[in-house]
């Protein structure tokens, strides 16, 4: 331990993922600083829709959504948008997402994303356990509601929940009603999932966890790392101003964290799901999640009032928010609710970058070719979820011991890293 202590450990982004392991990190004795130029759980992190999503195991590369892709494209209201100007540098991923509709590739992933899933709940509940901050975590379950889809096909999805061992429970509208009594008549069935929990405050608990890290000895240094540079013994992180030496690195920088890497050889195909939510001052009496299959958006009661989030819009990480793809989700929400009083202008709203790979994947692994450099990013929809099991698989990578579940599912290498094998690596510069 006094060794470890000594080995001094960079994590590169400070949104969820991040602060997992830099919690996770400093706990194991290493000495950590966080490093992200915009401050603490300032993109995903503080704006996602605060659920807990474990049910959330199947990919979105499913054959099915092919014959869905039009009306979604061409319907404003609809869940995804691809700005025209982005269309080109967005066909690789796509190509790949089809790729990973092939069924033999679509059950493993599926087998994944479970392995993920099953110990994310539990790996929160031991960090907050740590640290009395219990309360955080809100365990009333969330509910998948359906408005004109047939009973038959809502009993095969529910049939596909079950089969995955997936705690669930088919809903009458009247038994809806009973448990969300503000939810409007349109509904007809609903799926609760049990296991599932939620936050009333995403940014509330990011900034929590962060204070244990700092209580803990670790740091926070608010600048931009522009670059990784492999050094004798480790790293070099520098930008524009100053340089950093580590021993070790986690890049763990989301939607941003292919241009760090690309420098070192290593060829990713992440991209960003622009996602969006806006708050409405009260939260309509909703006492848990509630998502739409057929709209395909959530609500989620906060403290701040009702976040309704969703969309999917590629357009890159530049481009200004579409502030129609936020205000496009509250007539959904109108239509939800049986309170007539929901005003047609949210409070606020918001975009961000959900970093996404095509096979619904994150990557957790150490870099092949550069000893002591670390992976965490790419969680796509699942970065809250995620969080706390991507901290407790990284410490294990930089404590060399063996993780809890394979991690080849999620290693770099299953893309093509043929650049980098080129470079000669693993003393690249």
């Amino acid at each position: 331990m006094a060794e470890q202590k000594k080995q001094q450990i960079a994590v590169v982004g400070a949104g969820i993922i991040g602060i997992c392991c830099a919690l996770n990190l400093q706990r194991a004795g290493f000495s950590v600083t966080l490093y992200d130029e915009n401050g603490l759980a300032q993109g995903c992190s503080k704006g996602n829709a605060g659920h807990f999503a474990t049910e959330q195991i199947f990919p979105l590369a499913h054959p099915s959504l092919l014959k869905k892709l039009p009306g979604m494209l061409f319907n404003p209201l609809g869940p995804l948008r691809i700005d025209w100007r982005y269309i080109f540098k967005a066909l690789p991923w796509f190509w790949l997402f089809t790729k990973n509709m092939r069924s033999k590739t679509y059950s493993a992933n599926i087998e994944a994303l479970k392995a993920l899933n099953n110990r994310a709940i539990t790996a929160y509940e031991h960090l907050l356990n740590e640290f009395n901050l219990a309360h955080l975590l809100t365990k009333k379950g969330s509910l998948l509601t359906f408005e004109t889809t047939s009973l038959t096909h809502i009993k095969k999805i529910y049939n596909s929940f079950i089969a995955q061992g997936i705690a669930v429970e088919l809903l009458s509208a009247e038994e809806v009603k009973l448990l969300e009594p503000t939810l409007s008549a349109v509904i007809t069935h609903a799926l609760l999932f049990k296991d599932v929990a939620h936050s009333v405050d995403p940014y509330f608990f990011c900034i929590n966890l962060a204070e244990q890290f700092s209580a803990l000895g670790g740091k926070f240094c608010q600048q931009k790392i522009s670059k990784i540079k492999q050094s004798d013994g480790g790293y070099i992180l520098s930008n524009n101003q100053q340089t950093f030496f580590v021993d070790k690195v986690v890049v763990a920088a989301g939607a941003w964290s292919k241009s760090l890497i690309e420098p070192l050889g290593y060829k990713v195909p992440l991209d960003t799901e622009r996602g969006y939510h806006c708050m409405l001052a009260s939260n309509y009496g909703l006492s848990r999640p509630v998502a739409s299959a057929e709209r395909n958006f959530i609500m989620t009661p906060m403290i701040q009032g009702l976040r309704i989030a969703g969309t999917v819009e590629f357009a890159g990480t530049e481009r200004e928010m579409n502030e129609k793809r936020a205000f496009a989700l509250v007539p959904h929400a109108k239509a939800m609710l049986s309170n007539s009083s929901i005003p047609s202008e949210p409070s606020s709203i918001w975009m961000g970058c959900r970093p996404s790979l095509p096979d619904s994947l994150p990557v957790i692994s150490e870099a092949p070719y550069h000893p002591n450099l670390f992976f965490a990013f790419g969680h796509q929809h699942l970065g809250l979820t995620q969080g706390a099991v991507t901290g407790e698989l990284i410490t294990s990578l930089c404590l060399r011991q063996d993780a809890e579940i394979d991690l080849t599912p999620y290693s770099i290498c299953r893309f093509n890293t043929q650049a980098a094998s080129n470079s000669h690596i693993p003393f690249a510069q």
